[in-house]
């Protein structure tokens, strides 16, 4: 398969800046990057390593040549191809401006322990900023707040580090019970619950620290994306408490695990190294332990790893009727078929289980579900068998709980930690001294799949030393992918052109808002899986799906866009059979403003046979500060999110968000006709912006299902409490129902689902139209 662009993220390069929600750095262009003097020849493909060696006493070696170096990449030894030396104090010192960003995590941070930290940032602001060293302010407390930008000017930034400042949000947030009535039901009506999760799972005490720990790493992946135009290596000191990267009792969190790899390798792309510091001083170490108790000591887990403890279900149904449920299925293995992920069996197996093998492609799935074992309710963060992605160090037996971050974050992109002192300034000064003092390493990497990850490792041909670097890249494919080729001008020639296109495919667009009159497009989409054409390449059946949307305005200009390719590989011309059984299902993202358009998304896989399917894509006005609900997908394959970890990885490092609820995923439908023995869910999101401020509304949704044909509700869940699906600080409220299929004839229907809060608000009632077979 190819490799895209992994390299480029890597490099020393000018990259254009996505400034998204969070604002970004813009650079003067005096400010312009500076060439490296390179020893060796640069090639034009290189994967670029910034590393730092010490002698054991800590005091940089700054002598090395490129014959005193070896590189590894998945432990293959790889030939250096270009090789300099960045430093302000060597022979021939660099010109290059070099960059510092002081993040403040408020979210983790108690009053006293921030306040220590800031005066320690004042005084390292005194003795550090200069024209050759730039710096910024960062504050998180729930979203991210640029409160200086780069600037040599000492008084600017230590005007912006002053004062203690809140919170929306807590990473390591205490539980909370508190509960207030739904204001505004209709007389007579009673509130019901959505139900909470059973014994054993994780309440919504749980969910305000987990839901603080991911957007701290969302801010820290959003902030490494927002520096890729700022030249050379960039410093993040991270002032922190940390926070764990398990929930209580030791399982795993999967969905903190995978924000953290898609973190690091967010940082290693745009070349920042995160060097973070535990402001609390001195703290007692504590693990976890398989019981769930935290006295356990460092040398009963010798190798650091997370521990898990083993998760009891009370029973195997939840017989409460508004809550999703996911089959457990068997005579098969994962999404195969030519999907996103390996497959189990043949492809087009079953939904979970059995080991991976059969097809694999991108952002697509295939495959049906097999024999049923039961049922599990939604809400579990939990995956006993999960592994972090290779790019995740491991992190020493010492570190506490709320360490073990810092140690990841530090290892993953080159940077060291600072705890267990109460010398904080001591501790920024070390990170000073090596703002310029690292070697860039480069060497030519072999082709590689999309989506797969690499270990690096750096090595000195000297005794005594201390090396450190990055600890890998991910090879994640770019948004646009037929940017530039043949192939898009040909695509966009058959979307704008009069022919229609011989193969037919189904398709749907939820959306789900991300700022203000701003949408997030989920495109779903069934292709005829005969449709597909294989040849053999190097003895494997393959295709190459291409696929090019445009979303068009009133007046034919392009609003939004986005392209793809999905490589499929299958063994011999018996998976393919099986393969052909299912429609081939594919999954893809875009934004796009408020507004009406039409969506033409057309496909081909070979020849001249092509696909094209338009609809009608409208985005109704929503300005970000009313009570508000997003449009609904509904969907017939639902999966614990922990179930498919590598895949939530994969979506996370190429900015693609999950439908994710109570740790479940909920993959939308490309078609809306259900069979009655099939489990159906709806999801849809309702935005409530009181609960990023200090007051704790409550949220009510009904669900009713109406039949067409005779206008009369065949279901109504009632006003009901969506307090299980919300999350302290999180303004979006992700909401996964199950839509009762198996109580209802066949025939045509209608959902409605409408929400309001304790405040009075009242959100437009969102409808979609579904068929019962």
């Amino acid at each position: 398969m190819r490799r895209h662009g992994f390299v480029v993220w890597l490099a020393f390069v000018s990259l254009a800046s996505v400034w998204g929600f969070y604002g970004g750095f813009p650079m003067p262009a005096a400010e312009a990057q500076q060439s490296d003097a390179a020893t060796l020849k640069a090639e034009a493909r290189l994967v670029l390593v910034d590393t730092i060696v010490t002698d054991k006493k800590g005091n940089y070696v700054r002598d090395l040549t490129h014959k005193d170096f070896k590189v590894w990449e998945d432990n293959k030894e790889q030939t250096i191809k270009s090789f300099s030396y960045e430093s302000e104090n060597g022979p021939s010192p660099s010109p290059q401006k070099h960059y510092l960003v002081l993040f403040f995590d408020n979210s983790s941070m108690e009053f006293g322990d921030q306040a220590q930290a800031r005066q320690a940032a004042a005084k390292f602001i005194d003795a550090n900023a200069s024209p050759s060293r730039l710096m910024a302010v960062v504050e998180f407390g729930g979203t991210t707040r640029i409160t200086q930008n780069f600037t040599a000017s000492a008084d600017r930034l230590k005007q912006a580090v002053a004062g203690v400042k809140g919170s929306a949000v807590a990473s390591n947030a205490p539980p909370d019970s508190t509960t207030a009535p739904i204001a505004g039901s209709p007389a007579g009506v009673q509130v019901a619950s959505l139900g909470g999760p059973p014994v054993g799972m994780p309440s919504l005490s749980n969910a305000e620290a987990n839901f603080g720990a991911r957007t701290v790493l969302l801010a820290l992946r959003d902030l490494a994306k927002n520096l890729s135009s700022v030249p050379g290596r960039k410093t993040l000191v991270m002032l922190t408490s940390g926070f764990p990267l398990t929930l209580p009792g030791g399982q795993q969190n999967t969905e903190v695990q995978s924000e953290l790899t898609a973190t690091i390798d967010a940082c290693n792309k745009y070349n920042v190294a995160i060097y973070p510091i535990d402001v609390r001083g001195l703290v007692t170490p504590t693990k976890i332990s398989p019981s769930g108790s935290r006295r356990q000591p460092p040398s009963e887990n010798p190798r650091g790893q997370l521990l898990s403890a083993t998760l009891r279900y009370t029973g195997d149904v939840v017989p409460e009727p508004h809550l999703v449920f996911v089959q457990h299925t068997g005579g098969g293995g994962g999404t195969g078929g030519g999907g996103g992920h390996p497959g189990g069996g043949a492809p087009g197996g079953g939904s979970h289980g059995g080991p991976p093998s059969g097809g694999t492609g991108s952002r697509g799935t295939g495959g049906s579900t097999g024999g049923t074992r039961g049922v599990t309710p939604v809400s579990s963060y939990y995956n006993p068998t999960y592994q972090p992605s290779v790019i995740v160090p491991p992190f020493p037996p010492s570190a506490t709980d709320n360490q073990q971050v810092m140690y990841a974050l530090a290892s993953g992109t080159g940077g060291f930690v600072i705890l267990n002192t109460n010398d904080l300034l001591g501790g920024m000064d070390k990170i000073a001294k090596e703002l310029s003092e690292y070697y860039v390493l480069g060497y030519t990497p072999a082709d590689t799949p999309e989506g797969s990850c690499h270990t690096i490792k750096v090595k000195v041909d000297r005794d005594d030393t201390v090396v450190r670097s990055r600890s890998g890249y991910c090879n994640v494919k770019p948004a646009d992918m037929l940017a530039g080729q043949p192939i898009e001008k040909q695509l966009e020639n058959q979307a704008n052109g009069t022919q229609s296109g011989s193969i037919t495919a189904s398709i749907q667009t939820p959306y789900f808002y991300t700022s203000a009159n701003t949408a997030r497009v989920n495109i779903a989409m069934d292709i005829p899986a005969k449709s597909i054409k294989f040849e053999k390449v190097n003895g494997k059946q393959h295709s190459t799906l291409n696929i090019l949307g445009i979303a068009y305005k009133p007046d034919n200009s392009v609003a939004a866009r986005f392209s793809d390719s999905v490589n499929l590989d299958f063994e011999n011309k018996k998976e393919i059979e099986e393969f052909t059984k299912q429609p081939f299902h594919y999954e893809n993202q875009f934004d796009v403003a408020s507004g009406q358009y039409k969506l033409k998304v057309v496909f081909s896989s070979s020849g001249e046979a092509f696909g094209k399917v338009e609809t009608a894509l409208t985005i109704d006005p929503y300005d970000g500060k009313q009570f508000g609900l997003s449009s609904m997908a509904l969907s017939n394959s639902i999966r614990r999110a922990t179930d498919v970890s590598t895949s939530l990885d994969a979506a996370l490092m190429e900015d693609h968000t999950p439908l994710l609820s109570r740790g479940m995923e909920i993959v939308p439908a490309a078609t809306y006709h259900f069979k009655k023995s099939e489990t159906v869910a709806i999801y849809a999101e309702v935005y409530e912006p009181l609960l990023a401020g200090t007051t704790e509304p409550q949220v009510g949704i009904d669900m009713k299902v109406i039949e067409k044909k005779t206008g009369q509700a065949k279901y109504d869940t009632g006003l009901a409490t969506a307090a299980s699906f919300m999350q302290k600080g999180n303004p979006v409220i992700p909401i996964a129902l199950k839509l009762p299929v198996n109580t209802l004839d066949p025939g045509s229907y209608r959902v409605e689902l409408s929400a309001l809060d304790s405040a009075g608000n009242r959100a437009a009632p969102r409808t979609a139209d579904f068929e019962v077979e």
